[in-house]
């Protein structure tokens, strides 16, 4: 009751503030009717590119007046450069933007920005946040990214926004990513295109879009279906998608059904030790398998309604069913050398005696909420002005459930089932998540040089977790209610002095909520294995991001634009997981942690050249000092070392080069490169960076890439791509683990020993495929472009 009445008067005094506010809109829409007509008029002929400040639709500001290093990307251009998933995109052209491969998946990347991360794998502490069509598509389970769920032939536009911007909501503490998706107006006609090459993948998608001759209805449809061997051995993939949009609008409204579907099929077997890789090389695996099945499908319905040309009411309403199960072949941690047997079918001590343990868990997720808006475009005091104003509410249940089987280890290091169960390390939970939040944001015009921008987000969040299996008020019980409660605010300012330069600065603050998972797996006396274990939770705090960004902007001719920005960003009470031994371990808060930076990026075209090029520095630190649970670390002491203010953190790399170059050989025939380089970074497992042993550290690392697309005509292209062409040997993550296995890859009884493990980065690769476009020259929409 007491949060119900701290939500509630919060919640009123939102209100209050956008009441006192609205009066001046209204005012402003009953001005001088010629005055109206002359900003109309204006409006009417100068056709600005908009960027929406928000995760919904909504009338949009021009670039020169947002407070922030936005990076926008065309699906076109992904598309262009052959690239896989949205997250594969980002690493090769996006600054601040890196990739540990853990899984060794191509569509399970553990994604870093300016030092956050964006990751399918729980245990990762998650800081970006990300939307499709204004629903937020981070699980509930752990606030994680499954990018396998998001179909890339159905995007139309990406924007990277950095920061802790709360119009974004919880969990960005980085960063935020929307993605707006296709329609028939903006993507009319069809495609069908397929493409095969290395690691046996084959891939082929195809799509179509149309508008109805009286124009009032417009569709979309795609399809897309990848497989492959992978390049690792025992690394099977098989990723189906689909997406459909039917839309109708008339010269006021506009309303929009999507939907969306995914079942894959995903083995990615992970980190390697790194004496197995040399003695078996690099596609070789420690234990298997490592599966991940993702089904999902997502109803969303949104709407927009034109009041006038100044304002706009946008919404949407979804629905999103998703399930995850996993299946985790590993080495028995509590295996005793001294009774450990090859075949321990029929064990009466299986936990003793059999060297492998398979791991299998199960989440069924529910999701449903909505967001609604309204934006005034109108003048305030005779000052340009736009104010948006809005609510949403998500609901989300998730029942999860786990079980270990103990095993045999084959001769590949396969783990076979015995049918005997783990009951002590079951679990059997339902999470619930409810989140209410009211937002706001308003950017003045002071004069034609000076424009300020204010915004605020209160969240109400609710977590509920029932364990099944334990009685309520035993200390090792899931059970508990949790509820957490903030407003974050923003400021910027922006200078144009010229219509080429823009100098900008900002403050704004974030948080994140911890999820079910966290709550969940919080006792440092019970560690847990991801993501098949969770003991007694011991509360969490919520993470909070506060950031300070400076940055300047310009054109130096028509084809040339650059960038700079410099960013501070410290979290409190920030959310880590904490390894305990090589597969178990679990969340706590570890105090304050610290990113500063600095983004570059240049960009042009010289006739029949064009360019990107960027300089990307992030020092990512701990700024606060506490013990961690690590017996592998040389400087391990009692089984724990000590992490001190100033240590960096692991996994992230402090410097990055990105260089994209195409030349139009014909204007039929393109060629295409991305130059990536990235510099040392530490393991896991040393983030108080005074391991003196093996792997302490990842050496840093240049790849090339090539891509070229030649159009044959009559809407038919060849095109083709090939990824690390020099075949460089590297590693794009790397932890200081344990291992029960010697370098020829033979069990070693249940001993085990340090190692040097690590994600292993793919080798040198082709794949050539065709495509037809028909029906239809494909082209924007006015209608749509916000």
């Amino acid at each position: 009751m007491q949060h119900f009445s701290q939500f509630r008067l919060k919640a009123i005094a939102a209100i209050i503030v956008g009441a006192a506010v609205l009066p001046h809109a209204a005012f402003a829409e009953e001005r001088a009717g010629d005055a109206k007509k002359a900003d109309t008029d204006t409006i009417k002929i100068k056709k600005v590119e908009v960027i929406s400040t928000t995760p919904l639709q909504s009338l949009g500001l021009p670039l020169e007046l947002i407070p922030a290093n936005i990076q926008v990307v065309k699906g076109e251009d992904m598309r262009n450069q052959g690239s896989l998933t949205i997250a594969d995109y980002m690493t090769q052209n996006l600054a601040g933007v890196s990739v540990n491969d853990t899984q060794n998946n191509p569509f399970q990347p553990d994604i870093t920005f300016r030092g956050y991360s964006a990751s399918p794998l729980l245990g990762t502490p998650q800081g970006l946040s990300v939307f499709v069509d204004g629903v937020r598509v981070n699980e509930p389970f752990g606030d994680v990214v499954s990018w396998d769920l998001i179909p890339m032939n159905a995007i139309q536009s990406m924007s990277l926004i950095p920061g802790s911007n709360p119009l974004f909501g919880l969990n960005t503490l980085g960063g935020a990513l929307s993605l707006q998706t296709k329609s028939g107006r903006t993507n009319q006609g069809g495609a069908v295109e397929a493409y095969t090459g290395s690691w046996g993948r084959k891939a082929g998608s195809a799509e179509y879009g149309g508008v109805s001759k009286d124009g009032s209805v417009d569709y979309f449809f795609s399809a897309s279906s990848f497989t492959e061997d992978g390049w690792r051995d025992h690394s099977p993939t098989d990723v189906r998608q689909l997406f459909g949009k039917v839309g109708w609008q008339n010269e006021t409204s506009k309303i929009d059904l999507s939907y969306t579907g995914a079942d894959n099929d995903m083995i990615g077997n992970g980190f390697i030790p790194s004496e197995m890789m040399r003695t078996l090389g690099r596609s070789t695996i420690l234990t298997r398998p490592d599966q991940t099945k993702n089904t999902m499908s997502m109803l969303n319905l949104s709407g927009a309604h034109w009041f006038n040309d100044d304002v706009m009411f946008s919404g949407n309403v979804y629905v999103r069913n998703s399930k995850t199960k996993t299946l985790n072949g590993d080495g028995n941690d509590d295996v005793d050398d001294a009774v450990f047997t090859a075949d321990c079918t029929g064990s009466a001590a299986p936990e003793d005696e059999c060297g492998g343990a398979l791991n299998r868990s199960s989440a069924k997720k529910t999701g449903y909420g909505f967001t609604s808006q309204m934006t005034f475009n109108q003048n305030l005091f005779q000052k340009k002005n736009q104010f948006t104003a809005g609510f949403g509410y998500d609901y989300s249940k998730t029942r999860f459930n786990q079980l270990t089987e103990f095993g045999n280890l084959n001769a590949t290091r396969g783990v076979d089932g015995v049918g005997l169960v783990d009951d002590e390390g079951a679990v059997k939970l339902t999470g619930k998540s409810t989140t209410w939040s009211l937002f706001a944001t308003d950017t003045l015009s002071l004069n034609e040089f000076w424009h300020v921008t204010l915004s605020s987000r209160y969240n109400h969040t609710k977590i509920d977790n029932s364990d099944h299996l334990i009685a309520t008020g035993d200390p090792e019980s899931l059970s508990g209610v949790h509820s957490f409660n903030r407003i974050n605010p923003a400021i910027g300012l922006n200078f144009t002095p010229t219509k080429d330069l823009t100098v900008y600065g900002s403050y704004n603050e974030g948080s994140r909520a911890p999820t079910s998972i966290e709550l969940g797996c919080a006792n440092p006396a019970v560690p847990c294995k991801l993501p098949n274990a969770m003991a007694g939770d011991p509360p969490l705090k919520q993470v909070v991001a506060k950031t300070y960004e400076a940055g300047m902007r310009g054109n130096l001719s028509k084809d040339v634009k650059w960038s700079a920005s410099v960013y501070r960003a410290q979290n409190f009470n920030d959310i880590q997981f904490i390894y305990a031994n090589a597969s178990g371990g679990y969340f706590d808060n570890v105090g304050k942690t610290k990113r500063i930076g600095l983004d570059t990026n240049l960009t042009g075209r010289s006739g029949i050249f064009s360019w990107g090029a960027g300089y990307s520095y992030i020092k990512a630190t701990y700024e606060s000092d506490f013990a961690l649970g690590n017996e592998v670390n040389t400087s391990s002491d009692g089984d724990q070392i000590q992490v001190t203010k100033g240590d960096h953190m692991a996994g992230i790399p402090q410097h990055q080069i990105k260089f994209r170059g195409q030349v139009d050989v014909t204007p039929k025939w393109t060629i295409g490169t991305n130059l990536l380089l990235f510099s040392d970074q530490y393991a896991r497992g040393n983030e108080n960076n005074k391991d003196q042993g093996e792997g302490a550290k990842l050496g840093g690392y240049t790849i090339v890439n090539l891509d070229t697309r030649y159009n044959i005509g009559k809407g038919w292209s060849v095109f083709a791509k090939a990824v690390n062409v020099f075949d460089k040997e590297y590693n794009s993550g790397g932890m200081i683990g344990e291992s029960f296995f010697l370098a020829n890859g033979t069990y070693d009884g249940g001993e085990d020993h340090r190692a040097s493990l690590r994600a292993p980065g793919a080798p040198r690769a082709g794949w050539v495929g065709l495509r037809w476009e028909f029906g239809g020259a494909k082209g924007s929409n006015l209608a749509d472009a916000n």
